[in-house]
């Protein structure tokens, strides 16, 4: 089998380890674009016991692709959300599901986890009879 010049390994190795990059890229913003992701933002924007605990201005980082909370699939998603704020930081994990394929995402619960493990509910679906109750 022929040896590959030292300068083509590299040039290859470099294309491969871009696509990878794009690829992560574009998984994490289509996450963010998600009306799953999108419906359990607005649930924390709206909440004032929420924005107190972590203080303005509001920030959203990238998700962790690898972690076990983050999970969707055609029916259900479950995400852990990085957030914080000038007064303390810690994760908002959304939990939606839908129907079927191509109908609309319905939150199913929304709290806040802080660092220092306070937590907080945001949202929480009634299971009886599927009204929607805003914690406050």
């Amino acid at each position: 089998m022929p040896q590959m010049p030292l300068g083509k390994v590299v040039l290859y190795t470099s294309v491969m380890s871009s696509g990878v990059c794009a690829l992560v890229y574009y998984l994490t913003q289509t996450f963010s674009r998600a009306s799953y992701y999108q419906l359990g933002l607005e649930q924390l924007h709206s909440h004032p016991e929420a924005l107190e605990a972590l203080g303005t201005p509001l920030n959203t980082h990238y998700l962790q692709l690898m972690d076990k909370d983050n999970f969707v699939d055609i029916a259900d998603a479950k995400l852990k959300i990085p957030v914080s704020g000038s007064k303390a930081a810690g994760h908002l994990y959304v939990i939606s599901s839908r129907d079927a394929p191509f109908k609309r995402w319905h939150l199913e619960e929304v709290f806040l986890e802080l660092k220092d493990g306070q937590q907080i509910p945001v949202f929480k679906l009634r299971q009886k009879n599927g009204d929607e109750v805003k914690m406050e």
